[in-house]
């Protein structure tokens, strides 16, 4: 095993031509789990996507020291079977981490299977300047320990539910008809100056039959099948029987419709220049951007709180009780 000291390399002192392929050897002699610190005179962000281009995703990079003078950088070796966090995943731990998603636009729950690399490179985004924010995020929490986050992973399935019915699918019930009438009425209004509003209509419309469906069956077959799995695991019930095989079933099909809703909602928000209102805009044009906006922030963790928390822990639940 490679001691501390050799574990640092000085770049500053190499010719040019020289560094990369140093640190690439020097790199590739670390065993899993096993990190090189490397400093150099200015930012080494080019070595990151060599690293990641010609080594693949095998390591994590973290800034320790970022100029003006001096730059250090600690590269880890990934351990043998260690799987990158998705972004769902991340999101999940700690939902203040979300908000940095937000920010970048990343899809942390319909698109929240991917990898943070994965879904910046798919939208061109600088990785290492995501990375290290979500690395200060954590530094911070630890400091401060402050605005300590709701855990919902730590909830039992059947709270989650009725939290989830509670909050997110009377949010839904409650607003869809306003924004829906909102939708029709500025489009009647102002549809001949501004033609975008048409599309936006017939996307709020889809968007209401979708989930006036979709809620209907969550709460009618899949949401009281997690139930029972609870029941069976708290000892409360013996055994039921279900109209599908495996709660896979149901779960791919309401990940697939919050699919397509996730994706008519991206496009309102592209159709209404991230719903920037016209000088021309009227009250009801402002209210219908304004309940648009907070239907897709609500629908955000809605979706988060079913796909990457209690879809994945009823498919654990269910494993359980097939042992």
């Amino acid at each position: 095993m490679l001691t501390q000291f050799e574990n640092t390399l000085d770049v500053t002192v190499l010719e040019p031509k020289q560094k990369h392929p140093t640190i690439f050897v020097r790199f590739d002699e670390l065993n899993p789990g096993e990190a090189l610190t490397i400093h150099n005179d200015h930012d080494p962000k080019p070595l990151y996507y060599q690293l990641l281009g010609e080594r693949g995703n095998i390591f994590n990079w973290e800034y320790l020291e970022e100029g003006p003078e001096w730059w250090k950088v600690r590269i880890t070796k990934k351990k043998d079977g260690e799987n990158e966090e998705s972004i769902g995943q991340m999101a999940a731990k700690d939902i203040r981490k979300a908000q940095i998603f937000k920010k970048y636009g990343l899809d942390f729950c319909c698109g929240g299977k991917k990898s943070v690399k994965e879904a910046c490179l798919a939208k061109g985004l600088d990785v290492i300047k995501v990375e290290k924010e979500l690395q200060d995020a954590e530094k911070n929490i630890a400091i401060n320990g402050s605005g300590r986050p709701v855990e919902y992973t730590k909830w039992s399935l059947d709270f989650l539910i009725d939290y989830i019915v509670n909050t997110h699918h009377n949010y839904v019930k409650s607003s869809l008809p306003d924004i829906v009438a909102y939708a029709e009425k500025v489009n009647r209004v102002h549809g001949q100056r501004h033609v975008q509003l048409f599309q936006i209509n017939e996307l709020v419309k889809a968007i209401n039959n979708e989930l006036s469906a979709h809620l209907m069956k969550e709460e009618k077959i899949l949401f009281p099948y997690i139930k029972s799995l609870v029941a069976v695991k708290n000892g409360e019930l013996k055994n039921f029987s279900a109209s599908f095989g495996s709660v896979q079933s149901p779960i791919i099909m309401m990940e697939m419709e919050h699919e397509m809703v996730g994706q008519n909602l991206t496009l309102i928000r592209e159709l209404s220049n991230n719903f920037k209102l016209p000088e021309d805009a009227c009250s009801s044009y402002s209210l219908l951007y304004r309940f648009l906006e907070e239907f897709e922030e609500d629908l955000h963790m809605h979706i988060h709180l079913e796909n990457n928390i209690l879809f994945p822990k009823a498919l654990e639940l269910e494993q359980e009780s097939k042992k």
